[in-house]
């Protein structure tokens, strides 16, 4: 059994591979990369004091919308089966509404896509709880809190300098460390950054007539894009797109004034919406980040240290899932002559990854600025294409086949 390694007590630390990070891709990547039989080193900030137990911990505002890709990397880790599964939420089906007085729709079902399911709803926590169990009992898997205060890197090798004087050394660094990464920033690489000038808005509700396991968008224009994601039961959980000023309106309100706004949307199809938790909303900036490079000289980044996208598809998680699934399998594949930080093998990571990454970037950041724009005749040919869309089977199968991570 795994125990944090004191700092101090250590001066080198020695791993095949450092990741820095303490989010759920991060974990994963530990987890993965340890059971392909590579020595790992995980390095996060120091832990705060754990909070109490409460006897209902009530529903986290944060969820994720997993698809194929993260389900198979997460059952293949023994993760899967280790969730709360009375607290995840299977999706079977997606509704996309139009905005204006001609609305268009566009819908997917797990029938028509020949699944038993388009993507899984489930929590922050839970994902974390599960992965810090299997964290726990994993071989080949040290862990180490500090502060990274500098990277030093050569031909053989690269050290991860901390604040206490200790360093660890590996033959690859993995930045998993978000979107403010500093692994990246140690690197050099640089980024194209552009804010959406909006914020999610996050929580969760209680609906008066059952979602049949529906996800829903709405694309307002004006106000925003508004999606409602079932939850296990007759609950859903809101993450509201909104520009900054309705954003900051919206964190002013009440949930259940928040529940009232969303009537005019939701009403029809799940009735009233009642707070879960009326002191829980939550809210993120919402932005665009693409750094100029995954990879550098015995580093290689993932999750949102390698690519920050819009939620409005909710595949930002899944990028992250993607990324360390192609990672195992890269540094898997080499030829026993090259070392995990060779600077071909993370080419071949890279280069693998670009194309996922860019159309992923490409599509959710197209159709941000496409709804965003409130004008009539752009409104009318946008709903247009989401009815002409939503005619075109073979199109919809490939467009849902790719969102599935299949």
């Amino acid at each position: 059994m795994n125990k944090p390694t004191p700092s101090a007590a250590l001066r080198v630390i020695e791993s095949d591979i450092c990741i820095v990070g303490n989010g759920a891709i991060a974990k994963t990547a530990a987890l993965g990369l340890a059971q392909a039989g590579l020595g790992v080193t995980l390095l996060g900030p120091p832990s705060p004091p754990p909070a109490p137990a409460a006897a209902d911990p009530g529903w986290d505002a944060r969820v994720y919308a997993l698809n194929h890709t993260a389900h198979h990397l997460l059952s293949s880790l023994k993760v899967w089966d280790a969730l709360d599964h009375t607290r995840v939420a299977p999706v079977d089906a997606m509704i996309v509404h139009g905005d204006g007085p001609h609305a268009g729709g566009l819908a997917f079902d797990a029938y028509g896509a020949h699944t038993n399911a388009l993507t899984w709803i489930l929590e922050d926590r839970n994902l974390n709880q599960a992965l810090d169990a299997a964290l726990r009992f994993a071989q080949n898997v040290k862990t180490a809190t500090g502060r990274a205060t500098g990277l030093l890197r050569d031909a053989h090798s690269a050290s991860v300098l901390l604040d206490d004087g200790t360093s660890i050394r590996a033959a690859l660094v993995v930045g998993a460390d978000g979107a403010q990464s500093w692994v990246r920033g140690q690197c050099d690489i640089g980024l194209d950054y552009r804010s959406y000038n909006q914020r999610a808005v996050v929580s969760n509700f209680a609906c008066e007539l059952p979602h049949y396991g529906a996800a829903h968008q709405w694309f307002t224009g004006a106000e925003g894009i508004v999606a409602l994601l079932p939850l296990p039961g007759n609950k859903v959980s809101l993450v509201w797109s909104a520009p900054e000023q309705l954003a900051d309106t919206l964190r002013a309100e009440s949930a259940q004034q928040i529940a009232d706004r969303l009537a005019v949307f939701a009403r029809e199809k799940l009735g009233a919406l009642t707070p879960l938790q009326p002191e829980l909303v939550r809210d993120f900036p919402l932005r665009l980040i693409r750094p100029h490079a995954m990879t550098a000289p015995r580093v290689a980044l993932i999750g949102d240290a390698a690519h920050v996208v819009h939620p409005l598809a909710g595949h930002g998680m899944n990028l992250g899932f993607g990324d360390v699934a192609q990672l195992i399998k890269t540094l898997s594949e080499r030829e026993p002559q090259r070392g995990i930080g060779d600077d071909r093998v993370l080419a071949r990571y890279a280069r693998a990854r670009k194309e996922d990454v860019l159309l992923m970037q490409v599509t959710t950041d197209g159709l941000a600025r496409l709804f965003e724009t409130d004008i009539e005749p752009l409104r009318v040919v946008r709903n247009f294409g989401l009815n002409l869309l939503d005619k075109l089977p073979v199109l919809k199968r490939r467009l849902i086949s790719h969102a599935m991570g299949k």
